[in-house]
């Protein structure tokens, strides 16, 4: 399986900017303290963990579905991330509230409800925020 690469150059202090970018170049932009903080327009990582989580979400759905003999018309993802202060200072993410409202055609609502919970836990964005390993190889200039 592929890794996928994403990065930042954070110039200057509580002011400055970061730009980010993907190594397929289609996602990129900047972001700063008051997009993420405050209501300033503009990205933050926040915003793209909740595209991650809502894409991952769905894509697994939709693996399931048609794995069970469904074809989805159409699957919309919400996903609220919730960003609130921590315990001891600064902050975190409290909660991910997914929202779903799929045209799935000739299925019950309990198989549905049953293969939405399936994808909740096992989408690769989902395991990952429960905590995956993280490795950190820091260099000074």
């Amino acid at each position: 399986m592929p890794t996928h690469k994403a990065e930042t150059t954070w110039t200057g202090g509580k002011d400055g900017s970061g730009e980010f970018s993907t190594e397929s170049g289609t996602v990129e932009g900047t972001f700063t303290f008051p997009t993420r903080f405050e209501d300033e327009p503009g990205s933050n990582p926040e915003d793209l963990i909740g595209a991650a989580h809502s894409g991952c979400f769905s894509m697994q759905l939709t693996a399931f579905l048609e794995g069970e003999g469904y074809a989805p018309t159409s699957l919309h993802t919400a996903a609220d991330v919730h960003l609130d202060p921590a315990d001891g200072g600064g902050f975190e993410i409290s909660r991910i509230d997914l929202t779903l409202d799929a045209d799935v055609p000739d299925i019950d609502e309990e198989t549905f409800a049953e293969l939405a919970q399936r994808a909740k836990e096992n989408c690769p964005v989902s395991k990952a925020l429960a905590g995956p390993e993280i490795t950190l190889s820091a260099t000074l200039a």
